[in-house]
């Protein structure tokens, strides 16, 4: 009974050990290429809601004018449900997806606080863990470091 319990809970164990393996292998190998090794949070995307696609537009211009992003991507047509001085308020949005290097995330910040119409506007940021190692380099080489 012994050699059962041993051969089902290597069997069903080993599998998914050399899964995980195959996995953390692949992503270990794929954050170098060429002369490019990338470092996890190195850039950032941050999300941007403005209240229409002209908006979104003058501040995704400014942005990538000004070297504080690579590339922004305006996604029409959300739909936005929040609290704001004690009423639920339910807009129409569009969603801005902001690449940039991490550094420079107060600066960008701080551009979308000055330009944008909202007395409260939404900048949140995530770090970049992982991706197309050349598209990561274009856009460090498209934002200075700060």
């Amino acid at each position: 009974m012994l050699f059962i319990d041993v051969l089902l809970t290597t069997s069903l164990f080993l599998p998914r050990l050399l899964h995980i393996s195959r996995r953390f292998l692949t992503t270990m190998a794929s954050s170098t290429e060429g002369d490019y090794q990338y470092t996890p949070g190195l850039h950032s995307v941050s999300y941007v809601t403005a209240p229409d696609e002209e908006t979104a537009k003058k501040l995704a211009e400014g942005l990538v004018k000004n070297k504080l992003a690579a590339c922004v991507n305006i996604i029409p047509s959300i739909f936005s449900v929040y609290e704001w001085k004690d009423e639920i308020q339910k807009d129409p949005e569009v969603l801005m997806m902001i690449k940039t290097r991490t550094s420079r995330l107060e600066d960008l910040t701080k551009f979308v606080r000055d330009n944008h119409p909202y007395e409260v506007c939404e900048v949140i940021s995530t770090p970049i863990q992982h991706g197309n190692l050349p598209y990561l380099k274009w856009l460090g080489e498209i934002v200075p470091d700060k």
